[in-house]
Parts: structure tokens; C-alpha cells; sequence
């Protein structure tokens, strides 16, 4: 008896042979029956034939190497190892060539390749059996000539794998388990032993495949008896009845389910079949795109047969490759996965119809990540829940213009924009703000094209897709900026018109015209009260009061080539009105209540802490970065949006609630804030920037009008509130988190906003101070003038001669350390008296560049005072409190030399942002001290005089 390595070298060379046989009786005869067919079936014919071929001489080299390793093993047993054998060191390569072989046979007998080729010369075929019948032992040629074809190209395969396994079994019987080519025998032995397996399942399936064909209709037959397809199962053999479609036959392929319904036929992509339970042991429910199906079988076996069939043969379509050795044997799971990434086209009508989705996909609908592209350009890239668009997305809508669309950068819910977004239009108009189903709705900023005929800004609230609420319009053709209310996209209830001349208008619009009593500031501070035109004219009865006090009041009108013509009564008999009631008179104070003002802004952060602060809605509510429309018109088919990692922002928001709370003493809180307030991607950071967008819209350019000060800084300080409130509201969800009790907020007013003004305010007052003291400056701008004036008489006074002239006593003047005579100190000394008191005070204005606290302006007054103090204490060589009376002239030069610019706007904003706490106190008495000061230098200069003695009555 033979080894068995012997025994396989008969056994390969044998196969070798026949393969040899084959490709030169078989296959290139059948190739050459018809070598260039002109009907498709014959070139489909002819492609599958070449396909054979091929993979015939695959397999035959595969042999040929086969026997020749086992040729070197027999002579060289001990230099050549077991595992140089093909047969067991080429598995991998094995299984290709099986494969494709196998998979090039059962094509062919899908389509009859050989039932048409033997037709052709059936003659020759007859003949040539008997040639095969000689050489291909152990082969059946019995039946027609294409039967005889096909057993010649299949059965010595299938002889080859059937003798292998036992030669190799008796192989491992002569090897230990140690021994190294143990595991390689071993998987041999399965590996053949699996093609077996395959071999039989898909010849099953290509007959019944092809059986499947003589029992449809030509049309039928040539769409679903493809090379691609291989049965799986048939109603015809196990009854099913699919609903709502009521089919006569349902079958089910590799990689698609069919229905038959008389001449119709609907196939789904078996990688898009969900398969779920039914309501019965005999249903079971088939998910598809646009279909939701129910099969029911006559039993429960049946139905099981049936949902394992479909199971599997899902599992299969999505692998993307053939179950090995049997369908339902490949690699887990073995049920098919909920979540897919599929590409697929509707057909269905509506609005995703002819539409390709790619991405994922969850129980037949769009869930997760996807792309979804219409035939007419449109793309949407984004987040899907089922079937629906819904989280962050960016839309592209192609408009007439060549490479013009639209390009909508938004979250969105249920289909519809929802939460922030930003938009650019094709106009190259850009809305940055908030939806709601699918409508500008909320706050949000739209900027027209710098180059567009009207170009514009409006920054406010939106209602149903139209300007609605409070908000600001700029129109640069005409120079002016509109601050009010609005409806339906028109200028609607109490407003205020600032143009580019320093005019100023304030009354009530309707459908965007002023109507009734409104008032008019000009620049030289003339007052016009009456009613106006269309386009802001005064019109109808009116009364002007001139900046002189001289006033006009009658009938007004204008008409072309007349300019503003009047009938009425001018009163030159007035006396000159008070400055501080023409110049500072504040318009919108009171006609848009500050609470009410930017509540779009405040509403997405409060719906935000009251859903728990959940981080993936924090983009939805409180905005995110995207790039421009310019960077994604490069590439329309890779569509994305660079923002701050929204996959990371839950995690994110959990750090920001657990650090929150590590910071609750005042001093450390202070710096949290400060911390959270500077960051982009802090809620309060975000809040926060929203904010100051807002301001800036309002109060820079046009807007930087003395009369709108009273609007800023009440503004600015109902958004520290709202800023405490939205700290206040994330400490209550950090505490829920932690399962702690919240705090409860006091319910006292005046608590409240001495919180507001101890921490919050100091940290914003920053982010607004640029626009904000420039609205004090010009308030105060000619007072501040005349000061300055009166600042430069007195620096012509050496120091003895201003401390005589402001009647300080000569005991408490800083001269006794100056080595100069009495005429040299008359005459010479100048900036040396009080040098570190001015100094000090100095840093009022010095200390902007780092902090523009109220609380440490009015610290260093207070240390001003001490260093006058402490100098006339260094005079008098004792510790002395100086009295009111002596204070003040004091510090009345001390002011006089420091020459602080501004000093009047300084000193207003100072008291407007000062610490409620401090009213009546140390501070608020040091400040109107310093006013006076201020006051009488401008008064008094103004009038060209000093007087001689202090009314201190003007401070008690």
C-alpha cells in the first residue's frame, strides 16, 4: 500500500489530466463556436464562457504546482518539509481559484450557456463525448449533449475534493499533534472539505435558478435568470403570501427579495431588508426604503424557514461576499446588524423622490450620518433620525445662475431647520441665527452683499421668516440706522431713526412709516416735536426749540425746489434753555423696556438649562463655527462643516457642570467666571459673544450717539443679569446632576442685583466698554472741553500761587523739603506739591488698559484722599484727618494736576456702573466730591472767574 503523500501525487496528476482534457475538448471548442456573437445574449454567452476558461486554467496551474511540491517532497523527504506542499501551505489561494471556478461554472448553467452552444454543432459534441467518456473516469454522460458539457466541467472537481479528504485524513494519522505541519494538515482537511460543501450548495442553487427560468415570462426570465442571482428560496415551494402587495410569488434571491405581481415585479435590495418579528407564530415583517411588508406562511415552520432564509441571506448581501461553506455559515453575527451605510435611490413620489441617500440606515429609514443628493443638484450632508433630517446638516440648493446656491449650515429637527443656523443665499446675502420649522424664527443677524444696490444689516428677532420683535436695521444708501419694533418685516410700533448727519427721530412707525407725534434732535441739540412724511420730513403741526431757547411752533411742509417751508409764531423771548436738558436727552428710554429687548438671545440659553444642558443640543441653541459657502463650493460631492468637535460636546458640558462646581467662594468664583466668560466654547462665553455682537450692531457707527447712552448702559446692565441668571440657572443642572439639592435664589430684588454688580458686572463691563465710553464722550464732550480748557489756565500757575488761589491753608502746603527761597518757590515750583496723590489719582484713567472696574476706580480715589492725607501728615510731622473744608481745595489741585482727559465722562460712567452697595457710603461721598471738582473747574473757567471760598452745601 502507498503512502499517503504517494497517493496524493496519483490523485493530483490524475486531475491534472482531466483538467487538461477539458480545457482542450470543452472549453476551447466552445469558445470557439461562435468567437464573435452580435446578438447580447450570445456576447453574455460568450463573456461567461471566456470567465470558465479562465478560471479553468487557474485551477489547472494550481494543480500543476500541486503535484510538483509533491513531486520535490517524494525525492527530497528530508529536505523538503510537509509545508511546502500546496496543497497545505496555500490555502488561501486554494480557496480562490475553487471559488471562482465554481463560481464561473454555476453562471453558466444559471443563463444555459451550454444548452446554446450545443445547439449549434450538436453532431461534433456527440462525437467528442465518447472521447471524454474514455478519459473522464468515474464522469455520468448520460442524457442530452448540454447535461453531458456540464457533468464534464463539475464532476472530476467534485470526484478531486471527495478523494482528497480521505488521502489527507490518512495524512494526519501519520503526524503527532506536535508535529508542525499538524495544524496546516488539519485546516486542509476542513478546507476541502468545506468546497465539497460549497461545491453542492451552489450547484443546488444555479439549478434551481435555472429551473426557475422555464416558469417565468421571457421578459421575467431575462431580469431575474442573471449570472448575479442565485435562488434562495421560492413561495412556489414553501407558500407565503406577502401583504400589502398582495404577490402571486415571492422569491428570494442572494442579494434581493422579488415580488411578482402579474406583470409587475418589485425587487429590494436585500442589504436595505430589515426582518422583525410578526404579530403571529406564522407572520413575520419585512422593513424595506419605501415598503413595509408581511409575509405569512400556511404554518409556524413555514415562516421560520422563511425569516431564517431572509436572515441569512441579509447577513450574506451586507458582508458582500458568499457565505462559506453554506449560506448562514459565515462570520458573526449571525443576525443581521440594526445599523447600515448603504447607498440608495428612491422612486417612490414626494420629496425624496429620485434622490440618492448614502450613509446609514436603521430599520429601512436614513439614521445617523448620511448624503443625500437629487437629480437637480440639491444636496443635503448631514445627521438623519428616521428617515428624516434631524441634527446638525448643511443644504445645498443650486439656483439659475451658474455656480450659485444657496447654502444652509444648520441643525435641524424632523426634517426642518431648527436651533442656529447659518445661511448664505445666493444674493451672497448671509442670516446667521435661529429656525423653527424650518423659518427664520428667534434672533438672527442678515447681512446683504457689500457690493448689493441696497446694502444692509439687520440684527434682531424673527417671526415666521420676517423681521418681527425688536431689532436694528442699518441702510447704508441711505445712511441711517433703524433701533425699534418691527412687523412683518416692516417698521412697526415705537422707534428710533439715527442718520449719518447726527439727526435723530424718535416716534411711533406704522407699515414702515412714522405716524403721529414724534421728535426730532439735531446735531446743535434743536428739538423738533410734531408729526412728519413718509420719508422723516417734518409735516403738520410742530414746535422747534432752537439749541438758543428761541422757538417755532405752526404748520410745516415741504415741496420740490421749496425745501421746509413753515407758518407760525418764533418766540425770541425765552431765556437760554439748561444744557444738561437740551444736549443729554436720551432717546428709546423707556419705549423698548430693557427685559424685553434681546430675549431671542436670552430664550435659546434658557431653554438650554432647563433641558438639563444637554451637550448635544448645545450647538442647536447656542451656535457653532462653520466655514464659508466659498470653501464648500470647492467640492460639492465631500460636503463638510469644521465646528469645535460636536461629537465631544456631551462629554464637554459634563466637565464644564463638574468644574462649576468646584468654584463657589466669592474670590475663586470671580475667577471662574472670568475664565468661562473668556472662552468661546463655554456656554456663557458663547452667551456672551452674542451679546456683544448685539451692542456693536446697535451703538458703533450710526449708533455712537450721545442721545443713545441712556439705551447702552441700561443694556449693559440687563445683560450682567441675564448673564448671573444663566450662571445661576448652570449651577442648579450641576446640582441635579450630582444629585445634590439646588440653591435657592433670593427672592429680594436689591440682593439680587448686588450680586449682579459685585461679580457679574466688572467681568462684561469690558466686552462693552469700547462702544459704551464712547457714548459718554460725546455726551459729555463739551463739558469735558471746557474742563480740559480750565485745566490748561490753571497749569499756568506755579504750585504756591494755585494752592493761594484755591485758599489752602499755607500750613498744610508741601514746601518745607524744597531748598529754594521764598521768591524762587513763588515763581519756579511747579508739579512738585502732592506728587503721589496725583499720581494715584492718575491711575483712574491708566488702569483702563488692564481692568475698568467701577469698584477699583473709585479704590484709587479713595487712596488719592489718603496720600493727601498722609502728605499734609508728613507737614505737620503728626497724624492728621483733614476736614471736608480742607479736603477739598486739596484735592482740587490734586485734580488740576493730574490733568486726567475725559474726566467728566469718566466719572459719569463711574457712577451709573458703580456697586448699589456703595450708595450713600465712602465711595459715593468721594465721588461727589471729585464731580465737584470737576464741575467747578468747567463752571467756573466757562465764566472766567475762581471764586474765593468753597460751598460745601453742594455736597451735604
Amino acid at each position: 500500500m502507498c503512502s499517503p503523500e504517494e497517493a496524493l501525487l496519483k490523485l493530483e496528476d490524475a486531475f491534472l489530466a482531466k483538467l487538461a482534457l477539458i480545457n482542450t475538448h470543452i472549453l476551447q471548442p466552445l469558445l470557439l463556436v461562435d468567437p464573435e456573437p452580435s446578438e447580447p445574449r450570445g456576447q453574455e454567452c460568450l463573456q461567461l464562457l471566456q470567465q470558465l476558461h479562465r478560471s479553468s486554467q487557474q485551477l489547472w496551474q494550481l494543480t500543476k504546482q500541486s503535484l510538483q511540491s509533491l513531486q520535490r517532497r517524494l525525492c527530497q523527504p528530508r529536505t523538503t518539509g510537509l509545508e511546502s506542499l500546496v496543497l497545505l501551505g496555500s490555502a488561501d489561494r486554494i480557496l480562490q481559484v475553487h471559488l471562482e471556478y465554481i463560481e464561473s461554472y454555476t453562471s453558466c448553467v444559471v443563463v444555459q450557456v451550454f444548452q446554446q452552444v450545443a445547439k449549434r454543432n450538436r453532431e461534433y459534441w456527440q462525437i467528442q463525448s465518447r472521447l471524454l467518456q474514455k478519459h473522464l473516469s468515474g464522469v455520468s454522460f448520460e442524457g442530452p449533449v448540454d447535461a453531458l458539457l456540464g457533468q464534464a466541467l463539475h464532476q472530476p472537481l467534485a470526484q478531486h475534493l471527495q478523494q482528497c479528504v480521505p488521502l489527507l485524513l490518512r495524512l494526519r494519522g501519520t503526524l503527532g499533534e506536535s508535529h508542525p505541519a499538524w495544524e496546516l494538515v488539519m485546516n486542509a482537511i476542513t478546507l476541502h472539505g468545506n468546497l465539497q460543501s460549497f461545491l453542492g450548495q451552489e450547484l443546488d442553487q444555479a439549478a434551481a435558478t435555472q429551473a426557475l427560468g422555464h416558469s417565468l415570462r421571457n421578459h421575467l426570465k431575462d431580469m431575474l435568470c442573471t449570472p448575479a442571482h442565485r435562488l434562495l428560496q421560492d413561495s412556489q415551494d414553501i407558500p407565503v403570501r406577502a401583504t400589502p402587495l398582495q404577490a402571486e410569488r415571492v422569491l428570494l434571491f442572494d442579494d434581493t427579495l422579488v415580488l411578482l405581481q402579474g406583470p409587475s415585479v418589485h425587487s429590494f435590495d436585500l442589504r436595505l431588508v430589515w426582518v422583525h418579528p410578526g404579530q403571529d407564530r406564522c407572520t413575520f415583517c419585512v422593513l424595506t426604503p419605501e415598503e413595509e411588508l408581511s409575509l405569512r406562511a400556511r404554518d409556524s415552520l413555514g415562516r421560520a424557514v422563511w425569516q431564517r432564509k431572509v436572515s441569512q441571506a441579509v447577513c450574506q448581501a451586507l458582508r458582500g461576499k458568499k457565505d462559506f461553506p453554506v449560506l448562514g455559515a459565515g462570520l458573526a453575527p449571525s443576525e443581521p446588524p440594526a445599523c447600515r451605510s448603504v447607498a440608495y435611490t428612491f422612486c417612490a413620489e414626494g420629496r425624496l423622490c429620485r434622490a440618492t441617500y448614502e450613509g446609514e440606515w436603521r430599520s429601512g429609514k436614513p439614521h445617523g450620518k448620511g448624503t443625500l443628493k437629487w437629480p437637480d443638484g440639491r444636496n443635503h450632508v448631514g445627521n438623519f433620525r428616521w428617515g428624516l433630517e434631524h441634527g446638525f446638516g448643511i443644504y445645498l440648493v443650486p439656483k439659475a445662475t451658474e455656480d450659485t446656491f444657496d447654502c444652509y449650515k444648520c441643525h435641524w429637527e424632523e426634517g426642518r431647520m431648527s436651533g442656529y443656523g447659518i445661511c448664505e443665499y445666493g444674493s451672497v446675502e448671509v442670516y446667521k441665527g435661529y429656525f423653527q420649522a424650518g423659518l427664520r424664527h428667534g434672533f438672527g443677524v442678515l447681512d446683504s452683499a457689500p457690493q448689493a444696490a441696497r446694502p444692509f444689516r439687520y440684527t434682531g428677532h424673527w417671526e415666521k421668516d420676517q423681521r418681527s420683535g425688536y431689532g436694528i436695521q442699518e441702510d447704508s444708501n441711505r445712511g441711517e440706522r433703524y433701533i425699534g419694533m418691527w412687523q412683518t418685516d416692516q417698521r412697526h410700533g415705537p422707534g428710533v431713526v439715527v442718520t449719518q448727519a447726527g439727526v435723530c427721530y424718535q416716534g411711533t412707525f406704522q407699515a414702515d412709516k412714522m405716524v403721529g407725534p414724534g421728535i426730532l434732535l439735531s446735531e446743535d441739540d434743536s428739538l423738533y416735536e410734531g408729526t412728519f412724511s413718509r420719508d422723516l420730513t417734518p409735516e403738520g403741526k410742530g414746535k422747534i426749540t432752537f439749541s438758543t431757547g428761541f422757538t417755532l411752533e405752526g404748520s410745516f411742509g415741504s415741496g420740490t425746489g421749496r425745501g421746509l417751508y413753515t407758518q407760525g409764531v418764533l418766540d425770541t423771548a425765552a431765556l437760554p434753555p439748561d444744557p444738561s436738558s437740551t444736549r443729554k436727552r436720551q432717546l428709546g428710554v423707556g419705549a423698548f423696556p430693557v427685559e424685553s429687548r434681546w430675549l431671542g438671545v436670552y430664550r435659546p440659553f434658557q431653554d438650554f438649562v432647563l433641558a438639563g444642558c444637554p451637550g448635544e443640543l448645545q450647538e442647536a441653541l447656542l451656535g457653532f463655527h462653520a466655514q464659508s459657502r466659498r470653501e464648500l463650493r470647492r467640492d460639492q460631492h465631500y460636503l463638510s462643516c469644521v465646528r469645535n468637535c460636536p461629537e465631544d460636546e456631551a462629554g464637554r458640558m459634563e466637565d464644564i457642570l463638574d468644574e462649576l462646581l468646584w468654584y463657589r467662594e466669592p474670590a475663586a468664583l470671580q475667577q471662574y467666571l472670568r475664565k468661562a466668560l473668556r472662552s468661546a466654547r463655554h456656554p456663557l462665553g458663547k452667551l456672551l459673544r452674542t451679546l456683544m455682537l448685539t451692542f456693536q450692531a446697535t451703538y458703533t457707527g450710526l449708533g455712537a450717539n450721545k442721545h443713545l447712552q441712556g439705551l447702552a448702559q441700561e443694556e449693559v446692565k440687563q445683560h450682567a443679569r441675564e448673564l448671573w441668571a444663566a450662571y445661576r440657572g448652570l449651577l442648579q443642572v450641576a446640582l441635579q446632576r450630582k444629585g445634590r439639592a439646588p440653591e435657592e435664589e433670593s427672592e429680594d430684588t436689591e440682593i439680587r442685583d448686588m450680586q449682579v454688580h459685585g461679580l457679574m458686572l466688572p467681568l462684561v463691563l469690558p466686552s462693552f466698554y469700547s462702544e459704551l465710553f464712547t457714548l459718554y464722550l460725546l455726551l459729555h464732550e463739551r463739558e469735558d472741553a471746557l474742563y480740559s480748557q480750565g485745566i490748561t489756565n490753571l497749569s499756568l500757575f506755579p504750585d504756591t500761587k494755585l494752592l493761594e488761589f484755591l485758599d489752602v491753608h499755607k500750613h498744610l502746603w508741601p514746601l518745607k523739603d524744597l531748598q529754594l527761597t521764598s521768591n524762587q518757590r513763588s515763581s519756579l515750583v511747579r508739579d512738585k506739591c502732592f506728587l503721589s496723590a496725583i499720581e494715584c489719582l492718575q491711575k483712574i484713567i491708566n488702569c483702563c488698559s488692564t481692568t475698568v472696574d467701577p469698584r477699583e476706580k473709585l479704590g484709587m480715589l479713595e487712596k488719592t484722599c489718603r496720600e493727601i492725607e498722609a502728605t499734609v501728615s508728613h507737614v505737620l510731622g503728626r497724624e492728621h484727618k483733614l476736614p471736608m473744608d480742607d479736603l477739598l481745595p486739596l484735592l482740587l489741585y490734586v485734580v488740576s494736576r493730574a490733568r486726567i482727559q475725559h474726566l467728566g465722562a469718566e466719572i459719569h460712567l463711574i457712577r451709573d456702573m458703580m456697586d448699589p452697595v456703595h450708595t450713600s457710603g465712602l465711595y459715593d461721598f468721594m465721588l461727589t466730591a471729585l464731580e465737584s471738582c470737576y464741575e467747578h473747574i468747567w463752571k467756573d473757567m466757562r465764566l472766567r472767574r475762581l471764586p474765593g471760598h468753597w460751598d460745601l452745601r453742594s455736597l451735604c
